[in-house]
C-alpha cells in the first residue's frame, strides 16, 4: 500500500467504526456477513451498488475493504433519507420501495444494513467522515471515474430523497433540508483545495 493510500484507510477504519457501531450485535454480524463475501466484481458490485466496472476495478486496485464499499453506497442513502430528522412508517416503506429500484433488493447484505438505518438516526459526525472519506478517494480517481462514481451515488441518494414525496399528493419536490443534504453529499466529489 503506498503512503497516498494509507491516510485513506485510515479514513476508511473511521467511516466503518462509525457505521457498524461496534456494540450493535445485529451491525456487528452483517459485518462479519460482508468480510466473507468474495471479491468479485459481480459481488461488490451487489455490496457497493456502483454498476461501473471501470470504477469498480479502481477501488479493487485500491484494496479498499469490502466493509468500506458497503458504506459508501448506504451512508448517502441514509443521509438523504434522515435528512428531515425523522421517518415514518409509510416514509420508510417509499424509500424501502425506491431503493428496490436501483437493487437493494430484500435479502442483499446491503439491504439489511440500510434497513437497520432507517430505524435510528445516524451518529453524529457520520455523513462528515463520509464526505472526509470521499474526498480522499476521489484524490485517488481520475476525473472521468469521479465523475461517474458521483453521478451514480448521487443518483440513488435522490431517489431515497424523492421517495416520500411521491406518496404525498401534490408533493413534486422534496423538502429544503433533503435538498440541501444532497448538496453536502456533492461536495464529498469536489477534489480537495489546499493553501500553502
Amino acid at each position: 500500500m503506498s503512503d497516498e493510500q494509507y491516510p485513506l484507510h485510515l479514513r476508511g477504519k473511521r467511516l466503518e467504526e462509525l457505521f457498524f457501531f461496534k456494540k450493535d450485535a445485529a451491525l456487528a454480524d452483517e459485518k462479519r456477513r460482508l468480510q466473507k463475501m468474495v471479491h468479485d466484481l459481480e459481488t461488490l458490485s451487489r455490496i457497493s451498488g456502483i454498476a461501473d466496472e471501470a470504477i469498480l476495478r479502481k477501488l479493487i486496485m485500491l484494496d479498499i475493504h469490502v466493509e468500506v464499499l458497503a458504506t459508501l453506497s448506504i451512508i448517502p442513502l441514509v443521509e438523504a433519507a434522515w435528512a428531515d430528522g425523522k421517518i415514518d412508517d409509510p416514509e420508510r416503506e417509499a424509500i424501502l420501495k425506491a431503493a428496490e429500484g436501483f437493487g437493494l433488493v430484500e435479502g442483499q447484505v446491503t439491504r439489511d444494513l440500510f434497513e437497520h438505518a432507517l430505524r435510528n438516526p445516524p451518529p453524529k459526525g457520520l455523513v462528515e467522515s463520509w464526505i472526509f472519506y470521499m474526498q480522499g478517494l476521489c484524490q485517488l480517481l481520475s476525473k472521468e471515474e469521479r465523475r461517474a462514481l458521483k453521478k451514480d451515488v448521487l443518483r440513488r441518494a435522490r431517489t431515497v430523497a424523492e421517495a416520500e414525496s411521491g406518496k404525498k399528493k401534490g408533493a413534486a419536490r422534496i423538502s429544503r433540508r433533503k435538498e440541501e443534504a444532497l448538496l453536502r453529499l456533492e461536495q464529498a466529489f469536489e477534489p480537495l483545495r489546499f493553501k500553502i
